[in-house]
């Protein structure tokens, strides 16, 4: 079986902020204060944006397959954000894997069909639901209940609001580095002074602390005993270290 964790990094589409608002002639970061601005006014204190205004920057990915395992982030810095979705729906296609994500059918996921639908972007194996393929039938990505695509954060919440926690929290709780060289709410500083590269590494660490606590999953309902799960982190800490790239290294010396 292939597993592939991931996460996403998004940034204010402020090309569809200046259309749908009428904010033509304001700079980037402008149109994204005044973006901000209007969603703390429809929901009273956050300035999160709604699910098709976030600009898809970074799609890190772990993937498991066969004997190796492999970290990395899709396409190119400088990618256009089509360019990383295709890349996504590509490993589908090509991997049929089981999706891996903390909050991917509250967050990621939706983003994901947004920017798919405004780039035109096709994905026939993630939409399948057993109309071609009888196997996805009663497992498919899109169902909340089946395991092809498997947010941890729901299910370890038992689907019940009031009880997920955050990724950094479970991460930590299990001794995993959790959130390391920002959070996701400075991603947008980042970005607009150029740090690319260090979106993307962070992003990497985000998609690690994933698939780690995956391995805790499969641990706790038997789909790994205590030599597979340790077999598995093992794999996990030395392509970390054969990598020997600054961010996998510091996400090695902080995993206890």
């Amino acid at each position: 079986m292939n597993i592939l964790a991931f996460d996403i990094e998004t940034v204010p589409d402020v090309d569809a902020g200046r259309r749908l608002y009428g904010l033509e002639g304001l700079n980037d970061k402008d149109t994204a204060q005044a973006m901000f601005a209007k969603r703390r006014e429809k929901t009273g204190d956050s300035d999160f944006l709604r699910h098709p205004l976030h600009r898809i920057v970074a799609i890190s990915a772990v993937l498991r397959q066969n004997d190796s395992l492999r970290v990395w982030s899709l396409g190119e810095a400088n990618s256009t954000e089509a360019e990383l979705i295709r890349r996504f729906y590509d490993g589908v296609e090509r991997y049929t894997p089981t999706l891996v994500s903390w909050n991917g059918g509250g967050f990621d996921l939706p983003v994901l069909h947004y920017r798919s639908l405004l780039h035109g972007i096709s994905a026939a194996r993630y939409w399948e639901n057993g109309a071609d393929d009888q196997s996805f039938r009663y497992n498919n990505y899109l169902s909340r209940y089946h395991e092809r695509h498997t947010d941890l954060m729901d299910v370890l919440a038992a689907y019940q609001p009031r009880a997920t926690a955050p990724l950094d929290e479970i991460a930590q709780l299990l001794g995993l580095p959790g959130k390391l060289g920002m959070h996701g709410s400075e991603v947008w500083d980042q970005f607009q002074a150029g740090k690319i590269g260090e979106i993307r590494d962070y992003c990497e660490t985000d998609a690690l602390n994933t698939y780690l606590i995956y391995l805790r999953f499969e641990l706790m309902r038997g789909n790994l005993d205590g030599a597979g799960w340790q077999r598995e982190t093992d794999l996990a800490r030395k392509t970390l270290r054969e990598a020997n790239k600054p961010h996998l290294n510091a996400f090695l010396a902080a995993w206890k």
